[in-house]
């Protein structure tokens, strides 16, 4: 497994390159971001997590993903985005059901496109939602929108 591939969490078709694309405005942290802290990793030292880019950061950057879905991944990034309006409006009627729903197909599409972290935010929805967390629930959207900002797709 190639160092890219190790830092995109080991997801076949999924590297990540953090090489930096043009500065932006930083977002706001998602509530759950994760801290560095009890991390095992040096203060100050960047770190990849599912292939996301280095913790805290609001450069873009890249995700390597197999040609052949190169047709595919425009609309489903773009459902993604609406999923998370979705999960807004349904936890907005308390319709945990639908928010577990939508995070469980998220946690099990992402990987497969090519985005482990899309994965894991979709996880997080899931299980919080299973929890009647609604603030929980809303970071994670937050972080899925931050996600889906920041993600640039090069197809290889």
């Amino acid at each position: 497994m190639s160092e890219m591939e190790e830092r995109a969490g080991g997801t076949a078709g999924a590297r990540v390159d953090l090489t930096p694309q043009a500065p932006g405005p930083a977002p706001p942290a998602p509530a759950d971001a994760p801290s560095s802290e009890g991390s095992g990793s040096a203060p100050g030292s960047s770190t990849v997590r599912d292939g996301e880019g280095p913790p805290g950061s609001s450069e873009p950057f890249r995700v390597e993903v197999d040609r052949d879905l190169e047709d595919l991944v425009p609309q489903y990034l773009q459902n993604k985005r609406k999923d998370a309006q979705k999960i807004r409006e349904a936890l907005d009627k308390g319709e945990f059901d639908t928010v577990r729903v939508l995070g469980h197909s998220m946690a099990g599409s992402g990987g497969g496109y090519g985005f482990p972290g899309i994965t894991r935010i979709g996880r997080n929805i899931e299980r919080y939602a299973l929890a009647k967390d609604a603030d929980a629930v809303r970071g994670s959207v937050h972080e899925l929108e931050i996600y889906l900002s920041r993600v640039v797709v090069e197809y290889v």
